[in-house]
């Protein structure tokens, strides 16, 4: 009987260990992906939507860092934050990448030379992790007018070309999050999206990974 039950406990350990096991999802970017300005950002940004919507299979963790920048020569780099450091240590299966939206203020843009070799180093970094994780690059959503310095020309004509040429050298896929967001998805601020904007985020990367 002793050995019955020792039988019974392992093939449920192995079950929980290999059949249960959620993939890791890790959403890195800056103030829209933390959730900033919406009323409860631990529900309404955009990774909690989309972790709802991917299900009990999926484990997504939100790395959203607000006003951080690709650029490592930007005034706020989001790789030198912890949050970097985090997602190593997760081992994601699944990346997705938003940021560009803060490098396009003067005093980061000032270092655009950098832009795509930086993108480029932090994709060969989760590259060599050993989940080997699908990445995922995010076109920035449109800004419009507004006081925080970030300028839509150089969101749409310089970083997005950026961005979908790194996406094309390393076969990446990329989340066009830039072309059809509605204005009446954004907070007063024309930068961030209200609580419709990060659900259509959310609905745009889930419509990618499935």
């Amino acid at each position: 009987m002793s050995k019955r039950i020792s039988l019974i406990f392992f093939l449920v350990l192995c079950c929980a260990t290999f059949g249960f096991s959620q993939i890791r999802v890790a959403c890195i970017g800056n103030s829209i992906t933390k959730g900033y300005g919406l009323p409860k950002p631990e529900v309404y940004c955009y990774p909690a939507v989309l972790g709802k919507m991917l299900g009990k299979d999926y484990q997504v963790k939100n790395y959203g860092v607000s006003a951080r920048t690709m650029l490592l020569k930007g005034d706020m780099p989001w790789m030198k934050e912890p949050q970097f450091r985090d997602v190593l240590k997760y081992n994601p299966q699944i990346v997705i990448i938003k940021l560009g939206t803060n490098d396009s203020k003067e005093q980061n843009w000032a270092h655009s030379s950098e832009f795509k070799k930086d993108m480029e180093t932090l994709i060969i970094l989760l590259q060599s992790l050993p989940a080997k994780p699908q990445i995922y690059l995010c076109y920035p959503i449109p800004a419009g007018e507004n006081t925080m310095g970030i300028r839509e020309s150089v969101i749409a004509n310089e970083i997005i070309p950026m961005i979908k040429s790194v996406a094309d050298e390393y076969n990446l896929k990329v989340i066009d999050l830039h072309t059809d967001m509605p204005e009446k998805y954004y907070s007063p601020d024309n930068v961030h999206p209200n609580m419709y904007g990060a659900k259509y985020i959310a609905e745009k990367v889930y419509d990618a990974i499935k």
